[in-house]
């Protein structure tokens, strides 16, 4: 069984080689210059790990990570120009550098290409991967949806939140898993559980997130935090902090989000910490951490196989950017 890292590694070198044609270089230039910009790359390595946990990876696995991540890429485009975002990974975003005309092109043409790396697989597995795949990128475009359906509301509930979450993130990742478990031939329980373990896993990933958006060092987190808290975004700290504030908690927070002062993101972060929010968002992560473990548990494989797995999950849900 081979590392995260190890893997990461491979499939870097793997995913280097151009994507597209030259011509025309105005349609296909932005998404090379997008894909340099890197990442983590989190989704296609989970498609070799999902593999390798069944069996040696099959080859076929290397072109359906290459699909899984110029999908994701895909809807990191859009979302940019729906979140009118400058910047990426501190670089120009596509629609900022090449036109908003261009981006939702370049946006397109990148989820093709996705589709033509799934063509390249063995017709054995095509129509359950297709089938997976076809579901989870709608999943994730109504994820998307709900996202800003919830700019417009005032009150989200928890369980919306955590349903709009489940669709937006934590369906690809589980996908992304188990796509690789169908390539390794596992049985349908052992694919269901691997989902499973991605889904709670990707929960307790965005967890992660929020809280390190209020409460990371910027200096490991790589941005000013508070970005979220600027944007009025619901998040799980905003849902918990009006859930739990008193009366007058409640309207100090009201009021702060309805401006825009200098001081905004310091008394918010503040009014997280009054209320407690800091401590019982790591309570949740770790919790849903550990129904993701469990599910793992459960897979029936032998126990030295699933480390690199639970090494991954302890390290994407304790990691400080």
């Amino acid at each position: 069984m081979q590392s995260f890292e190890l893997l990461s590694q491979k499939f870097a070198l793997n995913f280097e080689k151009p994507h597209f044609p030259t011509e025309p270089s105005s349609l296909y230039q932005p998404n090379e210059y997008f894909l340099r910009l890197g990442g983590k790359r989190i989704r296609p390595v989970l498609c070799l790990m999902g593999n390798e946990l069944f069996d040696d990876v099959n080859p076929d696995a290397w072109h359906v990570a290459n699909a899984i991540e110029l999908f994701h890429n895909f809807t990191l485009i859009h979302d940019d120009i729906m979140d009118k975002a400058p910047l990426r990974r501190g670089k120009e975003t596509v629609h900022a550098k090449f036109g908003e005309n261009t981006a939702l092109l370049a946006g397109d043409v990148m989820l093709v290409a996705a589709y033509e790396y799934l063509n390249k697989i063995s017709t054995s597995y095509i129509r359950s991967v297709i089938n997976l795949f076809n579901q989870t990128a709608k999943e994730v475009c109504e994820g998307q949806q709900l996202d800003m359906d919830f700019e417009k509301k005032e009150n989200v509930s928890l369980e919306d939140y955590l349903h709009m979450i489940e669709l937006k993130t934590s369906v690809l990742l589980a996908a992304s898993l188990k796509l690789g478990a169908i390539l390794g031939g596992a049985s349908q329980r052992n694919q269901s559980l691997l989902y499973e373990f991605g889904k709670k896993l990707g929960i307790a990933f965005q967890i992660q997130d929020d809280y390190l958006d209020a409460f990371g060092d910027p200096k490991k987190f790589g941005k000013e935090p508070g970005g979220d808290i600027k944007a009025n975004k619901k998040t799980f700290l905003l849902i918990q902090t009006l859930e739990t504030a008193d009366p007058s908690q409640k309207k100090e927070l009201k009021k702060l989000m309805a401006g825009n002062g200098s001081d905004k993101t310091e008394k918010i972060i503040q009014l997280f910490h009054d209320c407690k929010v800091n401590e019982w968002a790591l309570q949740l992560k770790n919790k849903y951490l550990d129904e993701a473990l469990v599910h793992l548990e459960d897979v029936a494989v032998i126990s030295k196989r699933k480390e690199p797995l639970q090494e991954l999950a302890q390290f994407l849900i304790q990691r400080e950017h």
